[in-house]
């Protein structure tokens, strides 16, 4: 329901009112359009931007912060990278093939806007139960359009993370990520600085799809969803591809002054913030705009999200120059309008104004200060009586390994090109962590992404600090150096105190484990309202944390995989009786309470010195974080990603405060690896924990066999065979899709 409904607006009275004070006038119908979209949720972040500010955003390599389409580090040699999350999880909820497809194509344009060259594609999505049909069917259709879109545009899928959890039932999570190239002193902003430069609308023509998108993305989800389905708009990935190459070609002109996507908000906020950010005005003929069905009006216009355009905002001497690039590239474009000194979005048709609005009336909608409030109940989340200790703990870890959350996501990247381009070096599966090599230097990157939802719904500080600390440790894995990050939040209604305060701990835990890494935080996405109006249940809270790593040198590329027979294993961090929101306590017992793991700054600090410092003299190139499903679920994997079988001595393992054997097995506790390594280069590590501050013993061997052996003073308690580990692994998801028996 419109919370004004006699404007046919969703702005609150306060902010009508404030509105009609700052313009000393009654706004007109498009005018008041203009407004709903930029004051929505989605386009303004008016209840998420004062917290948003405390998260950290500077360092020496950072060129590009919070604000812009991308964040941007310096990563050396005159080369920087592009990279952003974002959400489509509204869309993706009612069509899910072309809502993933075109948070894809609107993720491309945001590394577009900065003149850098998109590389990588990263997809990380959350579901609902495999069994339950709709959740089946909202599943392949969000990976087909991510598939399809992305490999049509010859951009790689190089990584992601998949879930799963009833929560998410109705409100599927579809956040998606790129990563892009370039030069330093050529990067592009989406800025208006200069009054007299050209506006030009380059790529798709316009039409009625997404029109509102914003706004329907900034309420929850009920029955008359449905018929915001031509609120989602369509992608053309072939069209894309060509707004690719043509985008960068123009901006080689050197004419280009700014560059934005026209994704949420349209025309209206393209235009408004771009101005806003230079201090002018921007004048536009909408008659001038190239359209793809007659009679739309000026309203749906500036409101239509129609995908593949972009603004252009081009120096006058050069507009000759930029135009033939397009023209050659076959790119439809129009000059619509200049920059002016106005410092107002001033919309014209048929000489007439049709709509005159200050930018930052439309760019800086006034923030509401929402009340956080600790749910009374949530203290007995934390309350549990410890289920009694299975006898059969072999069985045990076939059974984790099947649980969708575990098992392989081959089927989803299977169905991605993740080579094209020639950049990547660690695939899909190998490790923690993708890696792509920069083919202008001597250097790769590695890119990952994460959370635990679960830790994140029982305690959201310590869920989103460990968030930030498990990514952190997976590009470790790879012999990556930490540098930076982007966030994607997706929280329930903000307007709900208990949600509010969900997100206010989020970003808490971000900040203080962000702070204690010395990690900045160069861009993001906040996505509210993703919950069923019916049941009023909300998505658990949900911050992905995509980290980018530097690797400075190729030689320090590590993967998971046991390697070498005789290769002693090593864990790395302690291990602590936290089962809380572990898959163990889920998925075996069915209690979905208890307190989940504490996140610490100093131990993972410690932890991933250690690592780095053994990667970097050669003393491993096995490694692998420790996290969902616990040390046994690690030995597991990398014993099936190598075909080895190990012999590990569990009393070995550093622990503290865990009385039985389960805890010790399958805790999630966080700063934790698992590396193997020869003999020779054992006391190496060792030595190099001891000086960080961390535990590190030897507690196995790999060996040339098919069994993964896990023993104690007492007894054998595990005895897996590695063949029947990788079948039940690879076959979990497939089986649940009805793809094999």
């Amino acid at each position: 329901m419109k919370q004004n409904p006699t404007l046919n607006v969703d702005l609150t009275e306060q902010e009508t009112c404030g509105v009609r004070k700052t313009l000393g006038r009654e706004p007109n119908k498009i005018e008041w359009g203009m407004l709903d979209i930029m004051f929505s949720e989605h386009c303004s972040y008016k209840s998420s931007r004062p917290l948003l500010k405390g998260l950290p955003s500077k360092s020496k390599r950072v060129v590009v912060g919070p604000g812009y389409d991308s964040g941007v580090v310096d990563v050396g040699d005159g080369y920087v990278v592009a990279f952003k999350v974002e959400s489509h999880n509204h869309p993706s909820a009612i069509d899910p093939y072309n809502g993933a497809a075109t948070g894809i194509g609107g993720i491309i344009r945001d590394i577009l806007c900065t003149n850098c060259r998109p590389i990588a594609l990263l997809d990380l999505l959350r579901f609902g139960d495999l069994k339950n049909k709709h959740c089946r069917w909202l599943f392949k259709h969000v990976v087909r359009g991510i598939a399809e879109y992305g490999n049509s545009t010859g951009i790689p899928t190089v990584a992601g993370e998949v879930s799963f959890d009833n929560s998410f039932e109705t409100n599927c999570l579809v956040n998606v990520a790129c990563v892009g190239v370039g030069k330093r002193g050529k990067l592009t902003l989406a800025r208006m600085d200069k009054p007299g430069d050209y506006v030009v609308l380059v790529g798709g023509s316009t039409g009625r799809d997404g029109i509102r998108g914003v706004t329907f993305a900034s309420k929850t989800i009920s029955e008359e969803s449905e018929f915001d389905r031509p609120a989602v708009q369509i992608g053309d990935p072939f069209a894309k591809k060509v707004v690719i190459e043509a985008t960068l070609e123009a901006a080689e002109t050197g004419f280009v002054r700014g560059i934005k996507d026209l994704g949420g908000g349209g025309l209206t906020c393209a235009l408004s913030e771009m101005s806003n950010k230079g201090g002018t005005g921007v004048e536009v003929d909408l008659g001038k705009v190239h359209v793809r069905e007659e009679g739309m009006t000026p309203l749906e216009l500036m409101l239509s999200e129609s995908q593949e355009r972009m603004v252009f905002v081009v120096e006058p001497e050069g507009l000759k120059q930029v135009l033939n690039v397009f023209d050659r590239w076959e790119l439809p474009h129009s000059v619509i309008g200049r920059v002016t000194e106005t410092g107002k979005v001033v919309v014209r048709l048929s000489g007439k104004t049709v709509a005159e609005l200050p930018s930052k009336i439309l760019a800086e909608p006034p923030i509401i200060r929402r009340r956080a409030l600790m749910p009374r109940k949530h203290m007995e989340l934390w309350r549990v009586i410890k289920p009694k200790q299975p006898k059969n703990l072999t069985n045990i870890v076939y059974r984790l390994l099947s649980t969708p959350n575990i098992a392989s996501k081959e089927y989803v990247f299977q169905q991605y090109d993740h080579e094209v381009g020639i950049r990547t070096v660690v695939k899909p599966g190998e490790a923690d962590a993708a890696v792509l090599r920069l083919l202008e230097t001597d250097r790769a990157i590695a890119v990952k992404a994460d959370c635990n939802s679960r830790f994140c719904y029982l305690d959201p500080f310590n869920g989103h600090a460990g968030a930030v600390a498990e990514v952190a440790r997976n590009v470790v894995s790879v012999g990556a150096e930490p540098i930076a990050v982007v966030d994607g939040c997706n929280f329930g209604n903000p307007e709900k105190p208990e949600v509010f305060w969900q997100f206010s701990e989020a970003i808490r835990g971000m900040v203080y484990m962000l702070r204690g890494l010395r990690l900045p935080c160069v861009g993001g996405n906040v996505s509210f309202y993703n919950e069923d109006e019916g049941s009023g249940r909300a998505v658990k809270p949900t911050s992905i944390v995509m980290m980018l790593g530097l690797i400075e040198n190729l030689n320090w590329i590590s993967t998971m995989a046991f390697k070498q027979p005789g290769n002693l294993i090593i864990v790395v961090g302690r291990t602590y009786p936290e089962m809380g929101g572990s898959v163990y306590y889920n998925e075996i017992h069915g209690i979905a309470s208890g307190k989940p793991p504490r996140a610490l700054v100093e131990k993972e600090k410690g932890s991933i010195n250690t690592v780095k410092q053994s990667i970097r003299e050669g003393c491993t190139r096995t490694v692998h974080d420790c996290s969902i499903g616990g040390l046994a679920v690690a030995l597991a994997l990398m014993a099936v990603k190598g075909g080895l079988g190990a012999r590990v001595n569990i009393d070995k393992v550093p622990k503290a405060g865990v009385k039985r054997l389960d805890e010790l097995l399958f805790s999630e506790s966080n700063a934790r690896f698992v590396l193997a390594a020869s003999e020779n280069n054992v006391d190496k590590i060792v030595r190099f924990a001891k000086r960080n501050g961390v535990p590190a013993a030897v507690v196995g061997e790999v060996e040339n066999s098919n069994h993964l052996s896990i023993f104690n003073r007492e007894a054998k308690v595990i005895d897996c065979l590695v063949d029947r580990m990788q079948k039940v692994w690879s076959h979990a998801i497939p089986k649940l899709m009805g793809e094999i028996c």
